[in-house]
């Protein structure tokens, strides 16, 4: 019943580990051979590739795992799809329902485990629950604010009989969608923008997730309005742009933190305006007579900002709603969109050259031109991920995946197999540092066992990077516990899982090493030795405002 429900969803790929308590699941796998099981090599890997699947393609991803410690190994991973808004719907096996809440073997509490994270989640302990709660699972999951759904299958309850049901209509108490957008507060927003003589839009990934890219341009143009992105906006809007501010935040471009601190209308789309794009929050872009914000979730209004304009809906609905209410721009943008371009001018990207080592940037600008603006690049998390962030130089939605909200080391491998899977026709480069690198690197039998042609790249410090120049910046120089001079060979662990890599030290080592990557068929590890002493600039001080930032010392 149940694997005849995946089959009904459309699910292609189900990424999982058996155990125990899901062995009955597993007896009868073999009779579905639509649904194409991926083993992996721990269960956090599991939800890391269903997540990149779903991100990378927009279907729900897929997660089985046992009782007890198979399923509480998922839970980084709910958490991080769950931060992101990303569809997943997890299966877990659990102790028969006579022994739930006896301490049986490798019993644990997992809807309680698990609450926190998961958008909904069920017990199962009578099967005539089973072919209602798959739907509903499936239908919380992709609808309203994406999110992950866990379903907790009692064993007895998977072992046992009855008659098949195919559920013909959805009935959830309290489960309310919002199919409309006030076409009132749209057309004050629109008025707004039009009528203001400094206006800033910042999008997040909302707008990627409602495929409104081509409706946020669009508004962008009509209403000749800059167009900042968060983290995990990025690609929501094209980077080359002429109205493009790049990445907002706290580690943000420069112009693109001078035109929201000076901005008169600010409009935040699809995002949750969290403390990484406000900094110290009571300095949050101080001069706007009129915020604006737009979200499919109402409990995000007010939440940190409080709006003067709300508009609770889909991104895509919304936006073009907005567009035919602009009207004539009421002001000379000129002047503001010169300005932009001074700020552009007096604050660029730069890194420095000269030090005789390898830098971080020079080894993703030649990825990136590789990419040639269609490859999906996952990121891991720390230095490695703002530095391939800022750096991204792409015209097309929906190729930057990371994790954003939860900032779970460990996800770029994992979740760029999942990618993989999900869009086997885009070359998928993975970037990560060799901190978040070994967190999941047993993930890589995986890529071997089914050719996954990902490339990997580490950017390897032998540091916590992140942590080592918050604590050099920010804490009086102390390096603390934060050396990985003890890392892996990796290239030899690379061989003794199976596949080829290289070494780089210097930079003219880099094109050749990203010339071997892309001629070999199937996965490929380059670790980049690169300068340790390497920052993330800019980035504003822990406790400043977002005018405070700090720039990169002269190149």
């Amino acid at each position: 019943m149940i694997l005849e429900a995946l089959e009904r969803e459309g699910v292609e790929y189900v990424f999982g580990y058996p155990g125990g308590a899901n062995l009955p699941l597993y007896q009868h796998l073999h009779e579905h051979p639509r649904l194409k099981h991926i083993l992996v090599r721990h269960e956090q890997g599991a939800a890391h590739m269903a997540d990149g699947y779903a991100r990378a393609c927009g279907k729900p991803g897929v997660v089985f795992a046992t009782s007890g410690p198979g399923a509480l190994n998922l839970v980084t991973g709910l958490c991080t799809a769950y931060m992101d808004s990303v569809p997943m719907v997890a299966i877990t096996g659990q102790v028969a329902s006579t022994q739930v809440g006896r301490d049986a073997f490798q019993e644990s509490d997992v809807i309680g485990a698990t609450s926190s994270v998961t958008k909904h989640s069920y017990l199962v302990t009578k099967i005539d629950q089973l072919p209602r709660v798959i739907h509903e699972a499936f239908h919380i999951a992709t609808t309203g604010r994406p999110g992950p759904v866990l379903i907790d299958v009692c064993k007895d309850v998977q072992q046992a009989e009855a008659e098949r049901v195919t559920p013909d209509r959805l009935q959830i108490a309290g489960y309310r969608l919002n199919g409309h957008v006030d076409l009132g507060e749209a057309s004050r927003a629109a008025r707004a923008l039009a009528e203001a003589e400094r206006p800033v839009i910042l999008a997040g990934h909302g707008v990627i997730l409602s495929h409104a890219e081509p409706q946020l341009q669009e508004l962008a143009e009509a209403a000749a309005t800059p167009v900042g992105t968060t983290l995990l906006g990025i690609g929501a809007f094209p980077v080359r742009h002429p109205l493009s501010l790049h990445m907002t935040g706290f580690m943000g471009t420069g112009w693109n933190l001078k035109a929201v601190q000076n901005a008169d209308v600010l409009m935040m789309v699809g995002m949750r305006v969290d403390d990484r794009v406000t900094a110290r929050l009571a300095d949050f872009a101080p001069r706007v007579k009129t915020f604006i914000h737009v979200d499919i979730d109402g409990s995000e209004m007010g939440k940190n900002v409080r709006p003067h304009i709300e508009l609770v809906a889909d991104a895509k609905q919304a936006l073009a709603a907005m567009t035919p209410h602009v009207g004539p721009v009421q002001k000379d943008r000129g002047r503001w969109l010169s300005q932009i371009d001074a700020w552009r001018e007096e604050h660029p990207l730069r890194y420095k050259h000269s030090n005789g080592r390898l830098q971080p940037q020079d080894v993703l600008l030649d990825m990136y031109r590789r990419a040639d603006n269609r490859a999906i690049v996952v990121a891991d998390v720390g230095q490695n991920q703002i530095w391939a962030a800022l750096w991204w130089n792409y015209d097309r939605p929906g190729l930057f995946i990371n994790s954003g909200g939860a900032g779970t080391m460990g996800f770029a491998l994992p979740a760029s197999l999942g990618a993989k899977f999900a869009r086997p026709d885009l070359p998928v480069w993975c970037v990560a540092g060799e901190g978040g690198f070994v967190m999941t690197a047993q993930e890589l039998s995986v890529a071997v066992e089914h050719q996954l042609d990902v490339k990997i790249v580490i950017l390897n410090n032998f540091s916590l990077g992140m942590v080592r120049q918050f604590q050099d910046d920010f804490y009086g120089g102390v390096r603390s516990h934060v050396d990985l001079t003890h890392s892996p060979d990796f290239v030899k662990l690379a061989e003794a899982y199976g596949l080829p890599a290289r070494r780089v030290e210097r930079l003219e080592d880099v094109a050749p090493a990203l010339d071997a990557a892309e001629r070999t068929r199937g996965p490929f590890l380059v670790d980049f030795r690169i300068d340790p002493e390497a920052n993330v600039y800019p980035i504003v001080p822990l406790g400043k405002s977002l005018n405070e930032f700090w720039e990169a010392p002269e190149a």
